[in-house]
């Protein structure tokens, strides 16, 4: 395998391994700033080689980023797929022709779902893939399947680098370059004598070994051929997800919109009600200034006229 990058691996101090971990989760266009200020904080703390191996680290490609942020984003993915690596290089060993493109497809299928989720991921983080980044990410997990190196090192999760594949996949003595094929006339084994020349003790064995072979690689096909259909399964069953979450939150907001209008509506009712009443309160103070002219008016009239019925009485008696 050809590396464009090592990654770093962990150096068992726990200090300096959290900082690091710390560090390659941060977004490329952070990395040089955050990494001067863990390294500051380290040097303060007196940590001198933990602040000296912070100042060493590389900033990552954005690819390479994106391939440790899914490592970090979906944990347990990310175990399947490194399980899953071991299984397969282990069936490509042994695997002839057909089933090793049968294996190929699903290996391509497994790898195009994880570098999806790998640009979600990014840019939900903000920085979106280009196609250039995302076919970095795509080639840096067949490297992961292909090569125990590259697993180690992804595993990590502080490429600086994408990896790079294997021109063909870890293959046996019966095994074929990853989406060749062997000779049209299948494996070669070493001549054989002609029938008459032959031990007849050696006839028995001889059938009893390749019998053997043959259960021990249609073994590892269905091994490999489980672990492929389960990791296909479990990307399929996120992307269903995913819609569902996409549709139960396009739902969400169409009732929220419902709301957000029957909300307006009562606010607007509300505004004429508060009007109405104002209107009501404005009439009632009106009516009830008039009825207290009204009595004042008539109490003056009622004093009238008992003053002009006083004057009546006095005018009768002096005549």
């Amino acid at each position: 395998m050809r590396d464009k990058g090592r990654g770093h691996r962990h150096d068992g101090r726990d200090g300096a391994g959290s900082a690091l971990d710390e560090l390659y989760a941060t977004p490329p266009s952070a990395f040089v700033a955050r990494r001067a200020e863990l390294a500051a904080a380290a040097k303060a703390e007196g940590r001198a080689e933990d602040a000296r191996a912070l100042r060493a680290a590389r900033r990552p490609t954005l690819a390479a980023w994106a391939a440790n942020l899914l490592l970090r984003a979906e944990p347990e993915e990310s175990r399947r797929f490194l399980r899953l690596g071991r299984s397969l290089r282990e069936a490509y060993r042994t695997l002839d022709a057909a089933g090793l493109k049968e294996l190929s497809a699903r290996r391509r299928s497994v790898v195009a779902a994880l570098s999806g989720q790998a640009a979600r991921h990014a840019e939900d983080a903000g920085h979106r893939l280009s196609d250039a980044a995302r076919r970095e990410v795509e080639e840096t997990l067949r490297a992961v399947l292909a090569d125990p190196e590259a697993a180690e090192r992804w595993a990590t999760g502080r490429l600086e680098r994408g990896l790079t594949p294997p021109s063909a996949f870890p293959m046996g003595s019966t095994g074929a370059p990853d989406g060749g094929a062997e000779d049209a006339t299948g494996p070669k084994e070493a001549p054989r004598p002609p029938p008459a020349s032959r031990p007849a003790a050696k006839k028995a064995p001889a059938r009893d070994e390749l019998a053997e072979r043959r259960r021990v690689r249609q073994e590892r096909l269905a091994r490999a051929r489980e672990a492929a259909r389960e990791a296909g399964e479990r990307l399929d069953g996120r992307r269903a997800e995913e819609a569902d979450t996409g549709a139960g939150l396009e739902r969400a907001g169409e009732r929220v919109e419902a709301a957000r209008e029957r909300v307006s509506a009562a606010e607007r009712a509300l505004r004429e009600a508060r009007a109405e009443l104002e209107r009501a309160e404005g009439e009632r103070r009106r009516a009830e200034e008039g009825h207290r002219t009204a009595a004042e008016a008539l109490a003056e009239a009622e004093r009238e006229a008992h003053r002009t019925a006083r004057e009546l009485e006095r005018s009768e008696r002096r005549r």
